[in-house]
């Protein structure tokens, strides 16, 4: 890497490992609002995991590099501490964020349905998995993906 400018991202195969903890660090935060107001503030909560729903999505299908959280730590946390001493792979973070969008986009559905307490479930459920990797820097996510390799590559050579 040649710098810390928003061109001197990390490559689009791997990812600084600082940005996950900081994107999840993100997400918690914005799916713990989500739980505390969507009985006060419905439109305003749902509206806040829509955006989370679209920012997974994104994240999941375009390029982790560009999404808004990757955006924000590249402007003002990256060029403060500098490059990574090494980068990650950014497949199963990819993979991280495609869970992430299934559960939100279900808890959004079921909360616009009416079925509070899935959507309150599945909120739940994706501000934990946030919150522990933030916290620990343990990625459930990653971990099923490098089990899903496994899997794969052992059934292949029938292993």
């Amino acid at each position: 890497m040649r710098g810390t400018s928003i061109g001197a991202c990390p490559l689009r195969a791997h990812l600084d490992p600082r940005l996950l903890r900081f994107s999840a660090g993100a997400t918690a935060s914005v799916l713990a609002v989500v739980l505390l107001i969507v009985d006060v503030a419905r439109p305003l909560a749902l509206g806040l995991l829509a955006s989370q729903v679209a920012v997974f999505a994104f994240t999941a299908f375009v390029s982790f590099q560009w999404s808004l959280w990757a955006q924000i730590f590249a402007r003002v946390i990256w060029p403060r501490i500098g490059p990574p001493a090494a980068l990650e792979d950014a497949r199963p973070a990819r993979f991280a964020q495609l869970i992430g969008f299934v559960l939100t986009a279900l808890a959004l559905a079921t909360f616009a349905l009416g079925a509070d307490v899935a959507g309150y479930s599945l909120t739940g459920l994706a501000f934990g998995l946030a919150a522990l990797n933030a916290a620990t820097g343990l990625c459930l996510g990653c971990k099923a993906y490098h089990l899903g390799l496994l899997f794969r590559t052992r059934r292949r050579t029938g292993g």
